[in-house]
């Protein structure tokens, strides 16, 4: 028998800390078991396409952001797409997954990845395949778990572009803008804004007043603070409007890539204070780069409570990083809805007792 792995969804730090948790654990407790890696996500599982791993395979990964296994978030095989006579088609082929499984004695896959990622392992399970779910997204954006590694290395990221932002903002007078990912929920946003002394953080959760923002510009120019530091959401979007599509890949079944809202909220608020504005999109530079500590820990604990679990005979669960401890819970829950930011949370009140905008007030 043997068991496998495999990245899959969007990269992120922390994945190759799985990997090797995963091996170093396994080859301990069981030096004789197989390992074997899937490459390229969900696609090598539907092509067949794999390597054997052991514990040579994961020195110095630690370190190391992205994953050695090659992800893929266009490859959901129970919506593959297919070109049939030039027209895209998407056809079930998770049986050929299941054959390809077999094929290799996988007993138990061990999946990495986000809701899309952890959904299809979900489908598997009830298909037969017994699977445990390591859950992964710089979003933060999955409610059965308090973090995700990848959280904290992309609020790293943008904390520090904050920091730099900063002091040219301040020589040349200037609003500075900085997009954030973000799709549906403001995790990065809210977190780096805190941490960066943001002015205006807009998020998903709370659409924002254009009069709202323009007067917290405003306000600050009043006072002689002749720049502003905006950090905004992919996702956010005006009270009325509708979230910024940057484009769309039809070999995807979520075809909207959003993008663009940074320009659009520098462009506004240019008209309405006279201040010069400038955006930075950070895009995938949040993805990349090696895992802060925290998510090293958190990644290492993650692969080792994910093989205990299999020890356990346990099967179809989600590992979850809950009130400080790493528990299981069943993939069922941990897919069942994304995490939002709380519009009273805390953290927002927070933010708004120091004098942070969100645009709603």
């Amino acid at each position: 028998m043997a068991v496998g792995i495999l990245t899959g969804g969007g990269d992120c730090p922390g994945l190759n800390a799985v990997i090797r948790a995963l091996v170093k654990t396994l080859q301990q407790k069981l030096p004789e078991e197989k390992i074997i890696g899937f490459l390229d996500g969900f696609r090598g599982a539907i092509e067949n396409r794999s390597v054997p791993l052991t514990t040579k395979d994961v020195v110095g990964l630690l370190p190391k952001g992205g994953t050695i296994l090659g992800t893929s978030n266009r490859d959901n095989p129970f919506k593959f797409p297919v070109s049939v006579n030039g027209t895209l088609e998407f056809h079930d082929v998770s049986d050929t997954v299941i054959e390809n499984l077999h094929k290799n004695n996988i007993e138990v896959l061990f999946v990495i990845g986000g809701d899309g990622s952890l959904s299809i392992a979900h489908e598997l399970s009830q298909k037969g395949v017994k699977v445990i779910g390591i859950p992964k997204t710089i979003d933060n954006d999955l409610d059965a778990t308090d973090f995700t590694f990848g959280f904290d290395s992309a609020v790293r990221t943008a904390t520090k572009a904050l920091d730099m932002l900063h002091t040219t903002a301040e020589s040349h007078h200037r609003i500075m803008v900085l997009e954030v990912m973000g799709r549906y929920a403001g995790w990065i946003a809210l977190y780096s804004g805190l941490a960066g002394g943001a002015d205006v953080i807009l998020i998903p959760e709370i659409p924002f007043n254009w009069d709202a923002v323009c007067r917290k510009i405003q306000q600050r120019k009043a006072e002689g603070k002749h720049f502003s530091i905006v950090v905004v959401a992919e996702g956010a979007y005006p009270e009325g409007g509708e979230r910024v599509i940057a484009r769309y890949v039809k070999e995807s079944t979520d075809p909207a890539r959003l993008g663009g809202i940074g320009q659009v909220v520098a462009d506004h608020l240019s008209r309405c204070t006279g201040l010069e504005s400038r955006v930075t999109v950070l895009g995938h530079l949040q993805r990349g780069g090696g895992p802060t500590p925290f998510d090293r820990i958190l990644a290492t604990r993650f692969g080792v409570a994910a093989v205990n679990t299999w020890l356990q005979g346990n099967y179809n669960v989600m590992v979850a990083f809950l009130g400080g401890r790493v528990t299981t819970v069943p993939l069922s829950e941990g897919i069942k809805k994304l995490k939002l930011v709380p519009v009273d949370s805390e953290l927002i009140v927070t933010a708004k007792a120091i004098g942070i905008s969100f645009g709603d007030e």
